[in-house]
């Protein structure tokens, strides 16, 4: 069981992925208790203590790591990847597309088009700059949402870290970057040395390895988003 920052690590690097939450979705997460509070357990969320809040982890680890990454990227939840497991999830979703072609072949909306090249061209942004220079206004917050989750689950763009938001004192804003930014060339030629369908076959048996259980349709949305 995790019961510090440090047990989360050591797991979390062992297991190479994970769901964010305090539940697994039927594949894994590493912190899997916390959330109820008849399980005797340190972990308590979102008490602000930097040792065993995992609300805190999550950009704990952005800030001082360079070997994991935190974002929307299974089942249109946050989750974890290692440096060591992101080119096969790159394989698999990416296939080695830009996202130039992704967005030809019809398979990304116009809106993510835009947030994109707002970022790319910014190199790091907190979301309330993207909005304002992607031209997003008070009512197109759901279309600005959805975007964003599209981009992070085609592992485009990823959460880089937080700036103070000046909007809002009680919460710091998320910033984003590309995956490529994030990450640099190494991990895409990487990526671009693997096959999609050895990717895929390497993370299922991963999956199966952490969570024997896991169902075959769960875990082809869990690879391939």
């Amino acid at each position: 069981m995790v019961n510090n920052y440090d047990d989360f690590i050591k797991a979390l690097m062992d297991a190479g992925f994970s769901m964010a939450g305090g539940g697994n979705d039927g594949i894994f997460a590493v912190i899997n208790h916390g959330w109820n509070e008849e399980v005797d357990s340190p972990i308590h969320w979102h008490t602000g203590d930097p040792e065993t809040d995992p609300w805190e982890w999550r950009m704990r680890v952005l800030d001082e790591r360079d070997d994991i990454s935190y974002s929307k990227v299974f089942f249109k939840k946050a989750g974890f990847i290692t440096r060591e497991w992101y080119p096969y999830f790159l394989s698999a979703r990416r296939g080695g597309l830009s996202f130039e072609d992704t967005y030809e072949k019809g398979e990304m909306s116009h809106f993510a088009k835009r947030i994109f090249e707002v970022v790319e061209g910014a190199g790091t942004l907190p979301v309330p700059e993207i909005k304002r220079a992607a031209g997003f206004g008070k009512d197109d917050k759901s279309a600005f949402d959805k975007a964003l989750t599209e981009l992070q689950m085609g592992m485009f763009i990823t959460i880089c870290g937080r700036k103070h938001n000046p909007n809002n004192s009680n919460w710091s804003a998320t910033v984003f970057c590309t995956t490529e930014h994030f990450w640099g060339a190494g991990v895409f030629e990487e990526a671009d040395n693997i096959p999609k369908e050895i990717a895929a076959e390497k993370i299922k048996e991963q999956i199966l390895r952490l969570n024997p259980d896991a169902t075959d349709k769960k875990i082809q949305k869990f690879i391939f988003g």
